[in-house]
């Protein structure tokens, strides 16, 4: 379980130097925030020189604070003219701000149009790893809120510039501990640099013992000195098979559903060619092309790595999707979604909420009847409200996302098979045996038509027959909702009136046919949603059926495809350690929840593609990786069981 997020709490008695109630230090000296990010983290790393004309730049900085060196760095990316083509920050931060303090922390922000631009993005406070995108993508924040001992093991990334800022030694000692300092050898690219205000003997001693050779140099304001560094290992640290990230080049991308046109997306912007094919006659023509799908998160007890995983995905989709929606390039509404508590009462409810530390922003308990107020209709049982969840139409969202001119995608093409180059590139072939393309990398985002093409098991797979229903605004009786409602079925009101509800659930059915007795079976499960039967007759009412790739453990299947060799050297107790095919990516088996978790697996594929910063913690990963199931089945032989 993850440890509860606290947010900050700030004394803004002195607005020149807020200080932290929690630590007794002030955020920043009175002499001014920017100047010493200038100074002590921008030239501390001979910045923005050493990121000039580069294709990508990674800073990892270990205390947020207030945000002033982010806006700062991102201020120097924008004013200079020989930038990198992207700017990565990935920062850590125990106690995050609420986003009311944010904002008057920069009220007199030099940076204003900067400044507006982070508080409006500024996240849930989760404890979760952030990604928040600026400058249509090339410039990332990504924010790990929680424990800096915790986090610095979890990401993956390869730092160019390290940012030590936080509260003093002597207020914050864990921050700064031999072993939080330790830790940065395993993050640090080969010419990576560092630098800090604190010139403390157990941060020198710590960078050292990290593998950086350290000076000092004139300090900023009241403080005499300062140190910087340079990263010179004594020896290089081996990287796991399984986690080699970085081998750029074209990619080629199969199927044009959610999954793929989330892959394409996001690597069109981190910079990688795309190409995308699909056999249909048109994008979307799957389980995508339903007219609408349910967004939201979850809330477990256990906050494990299936809760930490649906809830990232949900908050990622959610920040992506919501200003499309909201400008109508996609249709939808993001204004809220009721999930009915199928067990526990409200109080219990509460509990859990209270316990887990989940702010309101990302979900609130509501009673039966604060529930029915919001739907518009009678409740007979409290629920999970997810004010930004709401629904969508995937179709219009593939659409979007595929509409790049950037992205090339050829539809009514079928990839017979793959074949491998004898230079490591991979050419895909149609039934005719001609070369559609030779690509660096391929991802298959195809759902059941995957395994035909991955060459090595997928692992215990269920391919899921999905009927829905939709119950025009013309019929008598037809329950509109003002929110979109879960529970034993799913019902939300089309922008036309009509009513979707459904879907039916039914493992290797092979008929594509709509049924009238699937629409009595989506009827009856609304009924017990809402609360009463309706007097509808199935025959007037429409359907669309599709299928669903799901796994065993409900968490879908990202990342390079192992490679099973049967070598006795290889101890694949975990994914990281498995070797991989190299080039050959799978993006699937999102189950019936493509809409949430299609954004965030798209952007661990192109992180795994481009080589940068991860999106998410290396045991998340871990819970997803397409090698989990090879591994698991290692455990298994291994225990005799």
């Amino acid at each position: 379980m993850s440890e509860a997020l606290r947010p900050a709490r700030i004394d803004f008695s002195d607005a020149r130097a807020p200080r932290s109630i929690d630590f007794d230090d002030v955020y920043h000296p009175r002499a001014g925030s920017w100047a010493q990010a200038r100074h002590v983290f921008l030239a501390g790393n001979d910045l923005p020189a050493r990121w000039s004309h580069r294709a990508r730049f990674v800073i990892l900085e270990t205390g947020f604070g207030l945000g002033h060196n982010f806006l700062a760095a991102w201020a120097a990316w924008r004013d200079d003219p020989q930038r990198c083509e992207r700017l990565w920050f990935v920062s850590i931060e125990k106690h995050p701000p609420v986003s009311t303090d944010l904002r008057r922390a920069h009220a007199d922000s030099p940076l204003p149009e900067l400044a507006a631009a982070l508080i409006d993005a500024w996240p849930p406070l989760t404890p979760d790893l952030h990604a928040l995108e600026f400058e249509d993508g090339r410039v990332s924040l990504r924010l790990a809120l929680g424990d800096i001992g915790n986090w610095l093991p979890e990401l993956m990334l390869s730092a160019d510039a390290f940012f030590l800022d936080g509260f003093a030694p002597s207020k914050n000692p864990a921050m700064w501990s031999p072993q939080v300092l330790r830790r940065l050898r395993h993050l640090a690219a080969p010419d990576a640099t560092a630098s800090t205000w604190s010139v403390a003997r157990p941060v020198r001693d710590g960078l050292v013992d990290a593998g950086f050779a350290v000076e000092r140099h004139g300090g900023f304001d009241t403080k005499r000195e300062m140190l910087t560094a340079r990263f010179a290992p004594r020896y290089v640290l081996r990287v796991p098979p399984g986690r080699q990230f970085g081998r750029t080049g074209i990619t080629a991308v199969v199927g044009a559903g959610l999954a793929g046109a989330a892959a394409a997306r996001a690597l069109r912007r981190h910079g990688v060619q795309t190409v995308v094919f699909e056999q249909a006659q048109s994008v979307a023509a799957g389980a995508s092309g339903n007219p609408g799908g349910l967004l939201h998160g979850v809330v477990h007890a256990e906050d494990g790595p299936y809760a930490r995983w649906h809830r990232a995905a949900f908050l990622h989709s959610a920040r992506l999707l919501g200003p499309q929606v909201a400008d109508r390039a996609v249709g939808g509404a993001l204004s809220g979604l009721l999930r009915l508590e199928q067990s526990m009462s409200f109080a219990s409810m509460c509990e859990r909420v209270e316990r887990l530390a989940l702010p309101n922003d990302y979900v609130i308990a509501v009673d039966a009847a604060s529930a029915g107020d919001r739907a518009g209709i009678a409740l007979s049982r409290p629920a999970w409200l997810y004010p930004g969840g709401g629904w969508v139409d995937a179709g219009t969202v593939v659409r979007a996302w595929l509409a790049d001119p950037a992205i090339e995608t050829r539809c009514d093409v079928r990839v017979e098979r793959l074949q491998p180059t004898p230079g490591g590139r991979w050419q895909l072939i149609d039934a005719r045996g001609r070369c559609l393309t030779e690509a660096d990398h391929v991802v298959l985002a195809n759902a059941q038509d995957a395994q035909r093409l991955a060459g090595v098991s997928l692992g215990p797979l269920r391919s899921t027959r999905g009927q829905i229903t939709v119950i025009p605004a013309s019929v008598a009786g037809c329950p509109k909702t003002a929110l979109p409602l879960a529970g034993s079925g799913y019902v939300l009101t089309l922008p036309s009136g009509d009513v979707l509800c459904g879907a039916t659930s039914d493992v290797d059915d092979p008929d594509p046919a709509v049924r009238d007795s699937d629409h009595r079976r989506n009827l009856d499960a609304l009924a017990a949603t809402i609360g009463r039967q309706l007097d509808l007759v199935p025959g007037r009412l429409t359907g669309r059926v599709a299928w669903r790739l799901s796994t065993r453990d409900r968490l879908p299947l990202v990342g390079e495809l192992p490679r099973d060799d049967g070598d006795p050297s290889v101890r694949p107790d975990q994914p990281r350690f498995l070797p991989r095919r190299a080039g050959l990516h799978l993006l699937g088996a999102l189950g019936s929840r493509g809409i949430a978790q299609s954004s965030l697996a798209g952007e661990i594929v192109a992180s795994w593609i481009s080589g940068s910063p991860m999106p998410v913690g290396r045991s998340t990963l871990d819970a997803v990786d397409v090698a989990r199931h090879l591994a698991r089945a290692w455990r298994f032989r291994s225990s005799g069981a």
